[in-house]
């Protein structure tokens, strides 16, 4: 049963990312903002510049856990540019 639930508040995060994944514009700006490149941020997520670039560009969404991170991860540094 408990590997059910875990399942379960896994596909509910990955719905909750994929909804709340913000726009490709706003993704990039977003990075952009807070002085981090590409390529940077690609090394984070383990994946080539190009896979990263097709996620924030909108060409490729990223999967799964992948996903998740992403999307907290965007959301988190909206959040911080948001701080004065």
């Amino acid at each position: 049963m408990h590997h059910a639930v875990v399942m379960h508040e896994a596909l509910i995060r990955e719905a909750r990312a994929r909804r709340t994944l913000p726009p490709p514009a706003l993704r990039r700006a977003v990075r952009e903002a807070a002085g981090l490149s590409q390529a940077r941020c690609a090394l984070e997520f383990e994946v080539d510049r190009a896979t990263f670039s097709r996620w924030e560009g909108g060409q490729r969404q990223p999967r799964g856990t992948a996903l998740v991170a992403y999307a907290e991860f965007i959301e988190e540094l909206a959040r911080l540019l948001e701080r004065p």
